[in-house]
């Protein structure tokens, strides 16, 4: 392994299971950054996916994933 090295995603679609997991967006309310991911619907655990700087990044998530826009919750 190098210095620099890309890193995989492990288990990408397979890993979300929407019994388990719904669709969220953490967005912060000093910088406006969001990060796109998934929230443990028993826990309210956030995992994170992908950071979302745009809208063509959100319709990446949304295409990978399956997932509808109007489904994503936000969290602050």
């Amino acid at each position: 392994m190098g210095l620099f090295f890309r890193k995989t995603r492990a288990g990408r679609k397979d890993a979300f299971d929407p019994a388990l997991y719904r669709p969220a967006m953490r967005v912060s309310i000093c910088t406006g950054e969001r990060t796109a991911g998934f929230q443990d619907r028993e826990t309210g655990d956030f995992h994170d996916v992908m950071q979302v700087p745009g809208d063509r990044e959100l319709a990446a998530f949304c295409r990978e994933y399956g997932v509808r826009k109007e489904d994503i919750v936000k969290i602050f």
